[in-house]
């Protein structure tokens, strides 16, 4: 091998080397994690996670945890802990004890919900919920933000709090639009149905078509091109994402059914007498 080629070589070999990096160690035992967070004066990070069937799970582990910027930073800060909750994977009878009741313990209500937590005492002085769209960079700054001490759990607390609020107002809204479209379906109003559909929708209009489709269907299911309107409306706004599944609906309702169902099969007798153009 000439001098040029092993330098070649050698430059290819260093640019490899250059752009891998290991991923973040993400332990699964909590009493293990706990020791090693104790043994390092480190707090415990724990995801909960869907890991094979929650979108926002797997979008918060591609976009932040799987990216060399947060295993780089966050094993210096954190011991990480996985607590997966699948759907089609099996997890070991234990672990899945185990995460079941560290659910409970924790009131965890949806995926991903993130806590920081002191390893000693337990207590939590970090969460996030869902995933809002942040860079590794973003994540690992909202998580510096989090402080544990006394002032910063009870910072947590009114944030959890006004949090709550905020959740119990929005559900108000919209039990109190949803009893909206129900009194004007009842009533066999589409104008009022579709008014209240608007403010129950959140500015979705992918939903408040949908919603004003199945509506339309409740009030007067002879009227499938009302229904098909508003189902032709979805599919644009939709964009592809959901085709195959919005395209059933619409072929569905076209051929005498509705959205979530196909039309009744003909009796035997009757498809018999069609077939001889009786």
């Amino acid at each position: 091998m000439t001098l040029q080629s092993l330098l070649a070589s050698s430059l290819v070999l260093l640019g490899a080397l250059s752009t891998a990096f290991a991923e973040a160690t993400w332990l699964t035992n909590f009493e293990e994690a706990k020791k090693v967070a104790i043994k390092e004066g480190k707090p415990l990070l724990l995801d909960f996670t869907g890991s094979d069937w929650c979108p926002p799970c797997k979008a918060l582990h591609k976009n932040v945890f799987s990216t060399e910027e947060f295993a780089k930073e966050a094993a210096g800060k954190y011991v990480l802990v996985e607590l997966d909750f699948p759907r089609t994977k099996q997890l070991a009878p234990e672990l899945k004890a185990q995460n079941s009741e560290l659910q409970k313990k924790y009131a965890i209500t949806g995926y991903p919900t993130v806590l920081l937590v002191d390893a000693k005492t337990g207590e939590v002085f970090g969460r996030t919920v869902g995933f809002g769209g942040w860079s590794p960079r973003q994540y690992l700054d909202k998580l510096a933000s989090f402080k544990n001490t006394p002032a910063g759990k009870a910072a947590l607390v009114d944030e959890e709090k006004k949090a709550d609020e905020t959740r119990a107002k929005a559900n108000a809204a919209r039990a109190a639009a949803n009893a909206k479209i129900k009194a004007a379906v009842d009533a066999k109003d589409f104008d009022a149905a579709s008014k209240a559909i608007d403010e129950v929708s959140g500015g979705s209009k992918l939903m408040a078509a949908l919603n004003k489709a199945q509506a339309s269907q409740q009030i007067d299911p002879a009227n499938k091109e009302r229904a098909l309107k508003f189902i032709d409306e979805a599919i644009a706004v939709d964009g592809g994402r959901n085709a195959e599944a919005l395209k059933s609906m619409r072929d569905r309702i076209a051929n005498g059914g509705t959205m979530r169902t196909a039309p009744a099969a003909k009796p035997a007798a009757e498809v018999k007498k069609t077939d001889k153009g009786a």
